[in-house]
C-alpha cells in the first residue's frame, strides 16, 4: 500500500525501534497528526491473554478525566419517571416500544444506548442488530442500570469502553490531537491503569506485550509499556 507524503514525512521522525517513554511518544503523536482535521489519539494494546477462554477477557471502562473530544450522543430505553429522569440528565434520545421500533427501521442516530434493567426483555428484540455493532446495554460496562444520572452523566463526560477483541488487542481512544500534552498524558495514565487492573488471574507471563500510539491518519509509536 503506497502511503500519503504526509505520513512518510511523520514517519521519518520516529524511531521504529525504539520504545518511547509516554511523555515522548505523547509529543511525537501529536507532531505527527497532520490531517486536515482534528485526529483521535489511540492506544492499542497488546496482551498476554487468550480471549478464546471465559476467565481470560479483559473489559471494562473508564471515565477518562479530561473526556474524548467527542460529543457521545445518547439513547435510553425507559419508561414513566426514569424516562424523565434520563432527559433531564442530558439524554439525547428517550423511548421504549417507539424507539425498538425505529432502529429495526435502520437507524442508529445514536453513539451510547443505556437501559434500565425492566426494558431489557424489550430490548432484548435489538440484539442482532445493537450485538455486532458493540450497542447493547450491559450491566458489566454500565449501561443496564438505575441510576440514569450517574450513567449519562459518566458517558457525557467521557466515559470509553476497553475489549480486548480476538487477536487479544485493545484499542482505545485517549483524546484529540488537539488536547493539550498533559491531557492526554492524565487520559493515558488513566486508562492503562485501568487497563493493568484488569488483568485476569487466570492470564500468564508478560501481561503487556506491547503498547502502540498513533493518531487516526499517523504512523505507530511503541511505548515503554513498563513506565506504567
Amino acid at each position: 500500500m503506497k502511503q500519503g507524503k504526509k505520513y512518510q514525512d511523520s514517519a521519518k521522525l520516529i524511531d521504529r525501534l525504539k520504545l518511547y517513554d509516554p511523555e515522548e511518544a505523547i509529543e511525537l503523536v501529536k507532531q505527527t497528526a497532520k490531517a486536515k482535521f482534528d485526529e483521535t489519539i489511540e492506544i492499542s494494546l497488546r496482551l498476554g491473554v487468550d480471549p478464546r477462554h471465559a476467565d481470560q477477557q479483559v473489559r471494562g471502562t473508564v471515565v477518562l478525566p479530561n473526556g474524548t473530544g467527542k460529543t457521545q450522543t445518547v439513547l435510553v430505553f425507559a419508561k414513566g419517571a426514569k424516562a424523565d429522569e434520563a432527559l433531564a440528565a442530558g439524554a439525547d434520545f428517550v423511548g421504549a416500544e417507539d424507539m425498538v421500533a425505529k432502529i429495526q427501521g435502520g437507524w442508529f442516530g445514536f453513539d451510547v444506548c443505556v437501559a434500565t434493567p425492566d426494558m431489557m426483555g424489550l430490548v432484548g428484540r435489538l440484539g442482532r442488530v445493537l450485538g455486532p455493532k458493540g450497542l447493547m446495554p450491559n450491566p458489566k460496562t454500565g449501561t443496564v442500570t438505575m441510576d440514569l444520572t450517574k450513567a449519562i452523566g459518566d458517558i457525557k463526560a467521557g466515559k470509553v469502553e476497553y475489549r480486548v477483541d480476538k487477536t487479544a488487542i485493545i484499542h482505545c481512544p485517549v483524546g484529540k490531537a488537539s488536547f493539550d500534552a498533559d491531557k492526554l498524558g492524565e487520559n493515558l495514565r488513566v486508562l492503562m491503569e485501568a487497563v493493568i487492573k484488569a488483568k485476569p488471574a487466570a492470564a500468564k507471563g508478560t501481561y503487556i506485550r506491547s503498547a502502540v500510539l498513533s493518531s487516526t491518519m499517523g504512523p505507530g509509536i511503541k511505548l515503554n509499556a513498563l513506565k506504567f
